[in-house]
């Protein structure tokens, strides 16, 4: 395996068509575990604002060959959305996704960046995406080894709010049909190959699971008020555990979360951020 951090920056944007359906939003909404009506019913549907990270993006392409990585070592770091308009419910939607930087890790292995722009298919731009990938078995192969941006800081206070979400055992069965068909996922014998003894949750589905709860306590659950959110993934969730998500009120339209599985006490989901109106 040979990544080459100058030919992946240097890659033309992938240009990617999304049609997007009512369809979709709701299994969305199934697959990160909502039950409010609004989210999973046509009439009146809204878009949960953690879709837009699924919204024209070009799948998992990790093992095709002319990326040339150890894909069944790759764990998504993190992800953060800027949303510029309220997301659709319907339409085409056009992605363009672009990678870097990269960050050498050595022995470590390498985070790479990808940022994708989605449009109207008149042109309007929807939402900005920034997702970083760890490539485990890929460092020592170049790129910057210059410090990655520090994170969004969580509070040193108690939280504002506890909630506890729970997730099903086939949870990562469902989301994955919104786009992230990564066997890791689904498959035991991928998932021991990666070192899990049994497959495991999408960062992004313990994002949306995790981020229901902050839309409901900081945002009354009005999606349309969301304008950014992100967080780290710091550990893995397995389908079936409960998500414990701890909830900041920052003030001024701000608000900071971080997830953890109490039965483990480990922390899946830090750093976590949202603006909102």
């Amino acid at each position: 395996m040979a990544l080459n951090p100058a030919a992946l920056v240097a890659k033309p944007p992938i240009e990617t068509l999304h049609k997007l359906s009512k369809e979709d939003v709701i299994l969305y909404g199934l697959g990160v575990g909502a039950s409010e009506l609004p989210f999973l019913y046509e009439k009146g549907l809204k878009v949960l604002p953690t879709m837009a990270f699924t919204m024209a993006t070009p799948g998992f392409f990790w093992p095709e060959p002319e990326y040339d990585v150890d894909w069944r070592r790759i764990l998504h770091g993190e992800s953060y959305a800027r949303i510029h308009k309220p997301l659709p419910t319907s339409g085409n939607l056009v992605g363009r996704t672009t990678f870097g930087p990269v960050y050498d890790k050595g022995d470590k292995g390498a985070i790479v960046y990808q940022n994708r722009e989605i449009f109207t298919e008149n042109g309007e731009l929807v939402a900005s995406i920034r997702s970083g990938s760890f490539l485990r078995g890929d460092g020592g192969n170049g790129g910057t080894a210059d410090s990655q941006p520090a994170p969004h800081p969580i509070p040193a206070r108690p939280a504002t709010a506890i909630i506890d979400m729970a997730t099903a055992e086939t949870q990562a069965l469902i989301y994955r049909l919104s786009g992230d068909m990564n066997p890791l996922h689904a498959d035991p014998e991928i998932a021991a190959d990666g070192g899990f003894p049994r497959p495991i949750l999408h960062g992004l589905c313990t994002l949306g699971v995790a981020f229901r709860a902050v839309l409901a306590e900081l945002c009354d659950n009005e999606p349309e008020r969301v304008k950014a959110l992100g967080a780290r993934f710091a550990s893995p969730v397995y389908p079936g555990e409960t998500i414990r998500v701890e909830i900041w009120s920052d003030g001024d339209h701000h608000g900071s979360f971080r997830a953890s599985i109490p039965d483990r006490d480990v922390i899946v989901l830090n750093n976590g951020l949202v603006e909102f109106a």
